[in-house]
């Protein structure tokens, strides 16, 4: 028989057990608490390291450091000594304190897979945070700081072996790369580089950095905002996707890539160059992003047989009217004939409408199956629209996107004759007097969207016309461009009167947003 001394140890015993087993968490492989930490903001991550040896020890070894998310204004660093290994607290609310004292503390071997960091610092304390995360055998570095005076990239990033992701963004006056030969040998592993207020001034030596065998596993690279670069040769081997923003300075660019599939080129060039030029080779590019660009004196754009989807705008000045850069622009359009979603700007339009540009014709878009055109509507940019008809004969879905010029009115009466069926504009007789150089697109279009509606002569004129000639119109979706209490009633009475065009090619079912 069990005695009361001997009921009451196994009791202890059974409980304290159960205790034990409640905390299971602390039993889990490193690597499962480090993912589950990286879930946490990094001072939260921090802060558990005063629970006991073993989280202090998972702090030391964090591989993952984004210390963007630190707040400088009210924070305290934990970090290790790396003596004793002890938990301290600081309340010293500086973060490069912090980032310096997180490194410096690290148990040794734990390498560093991720480190963010933004601040404001001098030379020698960004050189000394970035050698030290080369040491950990850093794998993804993103630095975002302000230096008081140009900073040379250390060497040592160049060469490692254990980097494959770098993005450096360094406020002016910005950083200088190293001699051409050592960053030629270097960056064996990067797959991604992303570099902004890169300092090419005096270093022509750099120019054909990107060409060539340089950076022999990187997919993806971007550029922004780099002073000084006026010609950019890019032809990585295995580049997947490119970017170069803001180099307002670039004269030329050509991009040569057997296996890139995205492009974005966004508000490059200068516009009073007589000499620039573009050229693109890329026979697997996928996705094209050309946007606020200036117009250059040559544009070339060779097998984009794979181009799938495109959007397409210009920066131009009003006063270049020179046929080179009609010339330009064509060909433009011309290399991305084989698209299957193209998106124009308004400028597009525009150049197309210019009389200039009568002689120019664009190879056929065969491909293309939705087109998005951002235009205002007038008899300015009428020809420019034909000529993108035309040369779309297969295209399933019009989307206008109508940009009303800033002194037009938005809230006039409705001009309830424009509608009539009986009646024609001097707009709707010019697409009926051209309707046959574009019959094939009236043949197969099925889904018109016009957004931006006015209401304006153009724009009825156009819908009209469509809905008679529209063989094939399945859909036509009228979105006002501006709102009041009678546009339920105003909707109500254009259906009726649409409905009744009994000369309409097609039945296509109108909605109006």
């Amino acid at each position: 028989m069990e005695t009361r001394s001997s009921k009451r140890k196994r009791l202890l015993q059974a409980q304290s057990e159960s205790h034990t087993a409640i905390d299971r968490i602390t039993h889990l492989p490193d690597a499962v608490l480090h993912q589950i930490l990286l879930l946490l903001p990094i001072k939260t991550i921090a802060q558990t390291s005063v629970l006991s040896k073993r989280w202090r020890l998972l702090w030391s070894s964090f591989p993952d450091l984004d210390f963007t998310t630190l707040n400088p204004h009210c924070m305290s660093c934990y970090y290790f000594d790396s003596c004793g290994g002890r938990s301290s607290v600081s309340p010293n609310p500086n973060t490069l304190d912090c980032i310096s004292q997180t490194l410096a503390a690290r148990q040794r071997g734990s390498d560093i897979r991720v480190l963010r960091f933004r601040a404001h610092l001098g030379f020698s304390r960004l050189n000394g945070l970035i050698r030290s995360a080369i040491r950990h055998n850093v794998q993804d570095l993103d630095i975002d700081v302000c230096t008081d005076d140009y900073f040379n990239l250390p060497r040592c990033v160049v060469m490692s072996e254990s980097l494959k992701a770098l993005s450096l963004k360094f406020r002016p006056p910005g950083f200088r790369l190293p001699p051409s030969m050592v960053m030629k040998g270097g960056f064996q592993s990067l797959q991604t580089l992303s570099l902004s207020h890169m300092v090419f001034y005096k270093k022509h030596y750099l120019l054909d950095l990107f060409a060539g065998s340089a950076f022999p596993v990187l997919r993806k690279l971007t550029l922004d905002s780099c002073r000084g670069i006026k010609f950019l040769d890019v032809g990585c081997r295995v580049l997947q996707d490119l970017t170069v923003e803001n180099c307002f300075q670039l004269h030329g660019l050509t991009v040569s890539g057997p296996r890139l599939e995205r492009l974005r080129v966004v508000s490059c060039f200068e516009s009073s160059s007589e000499k620039s030029w573009v050229k693109i080779i890329a026979p697997r590019l996928r996705v094209m992003h050309w946007e606020h660009n200036a117009i250059t004196e040559t544009s070339c754009l060779e097998n984009l047989a794979s181009m799938e989807e495109a959007f397409i705008g210009f920066f131009a000045l009003d006063e270049d009217t020179r046929a080179e850069k009609y010339k330009s622009v064509s060909n433009i359009l011309s290399g991305l004939s084989h698209a299957h979603c193209l998106t124009l700007q308004s400028q597009c339009i525009q150049i197309l409408s210019n009389n200039h540009y009568s002689t120019i014709s664009l190879h056929p878009f065969h491909n293309l199956k939705t087109m998005k055109l951002h235009t205002v509507l007038d008899k300015n940019n009428i020809r420019g629209l034909l000529c993108l008809f035309r040369s779309s004969p297969t295209l399933h879905t019009l989307i206008l996107k109508i940009i009303t010029h800033f002194k037009a009115e938005k809230t006039k009466a409705w001009n309830k004759a424009l509608w009539d069926h009986m009646s024609s504009s001097e707009q709707e007789q010019y697409w009926e007097s051209r309707s046959q150089t574009f019959k094939s697109f009236l043949q197969h279009l099925k889904v018109v969207r016009m957004e931006g509606l006015v209401e304006s002569e153009n724009e009825i004129g156009l819908i009209k016309f469509l809905l008679k000639h529209g063989m094939a119109l399945q859909e036509m979706i009228l979105c006002s461009g501006h709102s009041n209490s009678r546009d339920p009633v105003r909707r109500h009475e254009i259906r009726s009167q649409m409905m009744g065009f009994s000369w309409a090619s097609s039945n296509a079912k109108l909605a109006f947003h």
